[in-house]
């Protein structure tokens, strides 16, 4: 049969596309961006790109593994304290993404500003800074004790750092449903805002993804049975 130059050019790109798609899964970190970088001026909210990959296909890629030992664990394994980024703490730059356009500022504390709490799903409005410091904590998505646990005690410090100070993995929330959270995954602890649940598994899956660091059984099918109800959920950045 004769190749017309039409057919060439179709079977070209078929080829490349399939070039591509081998490429992206032999480098999973493909699809990260600048979002995880804290030397960025800017913290982006993370996102649902349309050539992001589906979260339930970046769980099954997880490794299923049993909790290793807690000893050893330590904050200071990670981090100390909030880095700074541009001369405003990680912290304060997380809240201003957090609260987004309506954020008041003096320097770089937000001082007011209209914040649904993503745990709870509850609207508020804050006028003070003394609001904010009282009401709102910075939540590690994936409890960094989760991650001691789960494969960060054998990484680089300097990874550990990464984790602690990516912020993907950080999020502004509700101080007591933090504190309830504590260190659990997500076979023990879910946001109560259900609205929040695909989003905050999300994260978790893409975390642990980039970061190589496994999940338990009961913790996989926690996370399975909540994206039975958003399916097309895609991967965060």
């Amino acid at each position: 049969m004769k190749i017309t130059y039409r057919m060439r050019r179709i079977l070209v790109g078929v080829l490349f596309l399939a070039g591509a798609a081998v490429w992206l899964a032999v480098n999973p970190a493909s699809y990260e961006t600048e979002v995880t970088s804290i030397q960025s001026p800017e913290i982006a909210e993370s996102a649902n790109d349309d050539d992001s990959p589906l979260a339930v296909e970046i769980l099954e890629k997880l490794e299923v593994k049993g909790r290793a030992p807690k000893a050893g664990y330590a904050r200071t394994e990670f981090y100390n304290g909030w880095p700074d980024v541009d001369g405003c703490s990680l912290r304060q730059r997380i809240i201003k993404r957090e609260i987004g356009d309506s954020a008041v500022l003096e320097g770089c504390n937000v001082v007011a500003g209209h914040f649904i709490e993503p745990y709870t799903g509850e609207e508020r409005n804050y006028t003070t800074r003394d609001e904010f410091s009282k009401n709102i904590q910075i939540d590690h998505i994936v409890a960094l004790s989760d991650a001691w646990q789960k494969g960060a005690q054998y990484l680089p410090k300097e990874i550990r750092y990464n984790i602690a100070t990516d912020p993907m993995n950080l999020i502004a929330a509700d101080g007591p449903a933090n504190m309830q959270k504590s260190d659990g995954d997500a076979a023990t602890w879910l946001p109560p805002n259900k609205k929040f649940r695909c989003e905050y598994i999300s994260r978790q899956i893409s975390v642990k993804y980039k970061y190589g660091l496994w999940v338990t059984e009961a913790e996989k099918a926690a996370m399975a049975n909540v994206l039975t109800v958003c399916p097309e959920q895609k991967i965060s950045k």
